[in-house]
């Protein structure tokens, strides 16, 4: 069984539609989604409309939770709050509803799945291999697949060692058959690893291998549509630069 995995999708139409159309052309039977649908971008609701249509799993990020009240925009950076406010006001009730019933972890096939962390999947950031060591030690799958920092990465561990990890580039693949994984797919509205292309992940349970997926977009139509929005300048200004 081979599933697409897509994460931190912000808002970002443009670069979600490009991914549903590369994921159209594999042998994908599902789609699993570990959250943050709506964020800086300024399609939030073009964004809730095409992942509950694409997507059989479906989690709640952090930011999924500032806009519908389940956490408090005092903790989020200045910019990430205007656009959750703003996002407020452009969603609907239908979407903010269906977001609020939204989990943070989930399992599924025998996989984990959390939006940011097996100890915390609303907040941590898994970027280290040490933080790697305390989430497989927490983890019950031999596979657990999270989101949240927008860098496409792995980690791992064989039973008696030390976690080890890496950030993974495009056509990247890893072979699951072997000891217990962490795999994060990359951010496809908003990449911070120095690849403006959006990133997704394919998983292949029944082969045991995970590879990692960049699709082109139209940056400066994402780009033209947060400015129009009147959203911070930022959030269009570092797409273009996968930061």
């Amino acid at each position: 069984m081979q599933i697409a995995v897509i994460s931190d999708i912000h808002g970002n139409r443009h670069a979600l539609e490009a991914v549903l159309d590369d994921i159209a052309r594999t042998p994908a039977r599902e789609v699993w989604c570990l959250g943050d649908i709506v964020g800086y971008g300024a399609d939030p609701y073009d964004c809730v409309r095409l992942v509950r249509a694409a997507c059989a799993i479906c989690l709640s990020g952090n930011h999924d939770l500032g806009v519908t009240g389940g956490l408090s925009l005092d903790d989020f950076s200045r910019g990430a709050a205007i656009a959750a406010r703003w996002t407020q006001e452009v969603l609907g009730r239908d979407e903010l509803t269906w977001l609020a019933g939204l989990p943070s972890s989930d399992t599924r096939e025998g996989v984990g799945l959390f939006h940011a962390s097996p100890r915390d999947p609303v907040w941590e950031y898994v970027l280290s291999a040490l933080l790697a060591d305390l989430c497989f030690d927490t983890m019950a799958e031999p596979i657990g697949l999270v989101g949240h920092s927008h860098v496409a990465l792995s980690f791992t561990r064989t039973e008696g060692e030390i976690a080890t990890g890496n950030a993974r580039r495009a056509d990247e693949t890893a072979d699951l058959s072997h000891g217990t994984w962490l795999l994060n797919p990359g951010s496809i509205g908003q990449p911070r690893d120095g690849d403006p292309r959006a990133a997704w992940m394919l998983l292949d349970l029944t082969n045991a291998t995970a590879s990692w997926r960049r699709t082109e977009y139209d940056i400066d139509g994402a780009a033209a549509a947060i400015r129009a929005a009147r959203l911070p300048d930022s959030l269009a200004e570092r797409l273009q630069y996968g930061q």
